[in-house]
């Protein structure tokens, strides 16, 4: 509980700020431009919020009489009404003349004023609409600057990782070999070890590998890999070799009941041999296969299993004990760093900007091009909401880990929100480009279709997300 409850708070505080932020930038241009902003809030605020500038107590603390709402139960405007929701999902700025969420085709209805957002000009309309993305995505540059500027940049380089690396057996086909340390492509030269290297690799057409201390080529496919099957199967395409030795063990956990100790080596599971930490997270993803459309008894059953380990001590061992419902049985896997030491790069803040600055960029460019696996059935099953989201944050409060993850959210969230969808700020935009070509506007009727279709479609879209989140956690 504690786990989620931690999850949940940072996940809670990042989309509060980026949502404020997103929702500032639509703000400040519209005030820019002379638009009347009727609301400003953050989170939703269904039937009721926990605090507004309107609230009556709130305006006789500031001296000001209470606001009487009109037959339509609407506050007469004066002046943005800022508050806060009560449900943490979200925010949304209010603007006026202008079809959106709220849906408000009666205010449409009524004679065009000078401060809508209707009777600007579309150039103002349309930055009005992308002034959240434009926040977001800068947004994001900064923290990465910033994150560069006060912690550096910390990794371990490829060329120091001597025990090399294990293949899963499509790899083994390629040509590669345990052991091997990939080095380069046709397209460039490996610093450390990320995510960006299988990216790489999977677009290669040769791979340069160090093997036994020289370099060796690896011809690749010509239509490349699929790097979500890379990820995703039952061992991925290449792992750091990490021998299967126990950093420590989670009190009140299966693994301390059954004896189980810090320097304890896993050498097979249910009779399966056992060698690195890759292995062993194998051995887990075929176990969770064969669960799949389990009955409870079932279930248990098959997460009774048997570990024979190395001791510390040097003596052998061999016990069974029973993993949990997420096939944990509380070990902490030893990483990279105790077996390597990292450098870190420091930054000063002239430095830290463009260096920022590029990182962002590459990290959109990464995002934006496996964008096309979503397409595939194994990228369909990845999609998800607010749980997968939140299970990319730590387990531990990390500072710099929240900042990482709220840049790359950051991210998302301004390239989403730009796709052509009715309903988003992109298909907003996508409609004011096309008037300012044709040189006319859109009919009050058709901008409440899209918009209703388009959030037909996000509300659909969401529903299947939960559907595999909930999916998720059931298995």
């Amino acid at each position: 509980m504690e786990i989620i409850l931690i999850r949940a708070a940072q996940l809670i505080l990042c989309l509060s700020l980026l949502v404020v932020l997103h929702e500032g930038g639509h703000f400040f241009f519209a005030k820019l431009f002379g638009i009347r902003v009727e609301k400003f809030y953050m989170f939703f605020n269904p039937k009721f919020h926990l605090f507004s500038t309107y609230s009556k107590w709130w305006r006789r603390l500031r001296g000001k009489k209470p606001l009487v709402k009109d037959e339509n139960g609407n506050y007469p405007y004066d002046g943005t009404e800022y508050g806060i929701g009560w449900v943490p999902l979200g925010g949304y700025v209010k603007i006026a003349g202008m079809i959106d969420e709220s849906m408000d085709v009666e205010q449409m209805n009524k004679p065009p004023q000078p401060w809508e957002f209707r009777t600007k000009p579309a150039w103002q309309r349309l930055l009005v609409m992308l002034g959240g993305v434009m926040v977001n995505f800068l947004v994001a540059l900064f923290i990465y600057s910033m994150i560069l500027f006060v912690w550096g940049e910390k990794y371990i380089p490829l060329k120091d990782m001597t025990m090399g690396f294990t293949f899963n057996k499509e790899a083994h086909a390629l040509g590669f070999k345990d052991g091997d340390i990939p080095i380069a492509t046709e397209n460039e030269t490996f610093r450390d070890f990320n995510t960006d290297v299988m990216r790489s690799i999977s677009t290669a057409k040769q791979v340069t590998v160090l093997r036994n201390g020289s370099a060796t080529t690896i011809n690749m496919p010509e239509n490349g890999l699929n790097l979500i099957e890379m990820f995703q199967s039952e061992k991925p395409f290449l792992s750091l070799y990490l021998p299967s030795v126990i950093d420590s063990v989670i009190a009140d956990t299966p693994a301390q009941k059954a004896g189980l100790a810090k320097g304890d080596k896993i050498t097979s599971f249910n009779g399966k041999p056992i060698e690195t930490w890759s292995d062993y997270n194998a051995a887990l993803a075929n176990l969770s296969k064969r669960l799949e459309g389990a009955t409870t008894n079932d279930s248990i059953r098959k997460r009774n299993v048997c570990i024979t380990l190395l001791k510390a001590n040097g003596t052998g061992d061999t016990v069974r004990l029973l993993l949990n419902s997420e096939l944990r049985m509380g070990v902490v896997q030893a990483s990279a760093l105790n077996y390597y030491k990292p450098v870190t790069q420091h930054y000063s803040l002239l430095q830290s900007i463009p260096a920022g600055i590029s990182h962002g960029i590459d990290v959109f460019s990464g995002y934006v091009s496996d964008l096309k696996y979503i397409f595939t059935k194994e990228g369909a099953k990845s999609v998800g909401s607010f749980g997968a989201i939140g299970s990319m944050f730590p387990t531990s409060w990390d500072w710099q880990r929240f900042w990482e993850l709220t840049a790359f959210i950051s991210i998302i969230l301004a390239f989403m929100n730009v796709l052509p969808i009715p309903a988003l700020d992109g298909g907003h935009a996508m409609f004011l480009l096309i008037e300012m070509i044709f040189r006319r506007k859109f009919s009050l009727k058709f901008q409440e279709r899209a918009q209703t279709i388009g959030m037909l479609l996000l509300i659909l879209l969401m529903i299947y997300a939960i559907g595999n989140d909930i999916f998720r956690f059931l298995l």
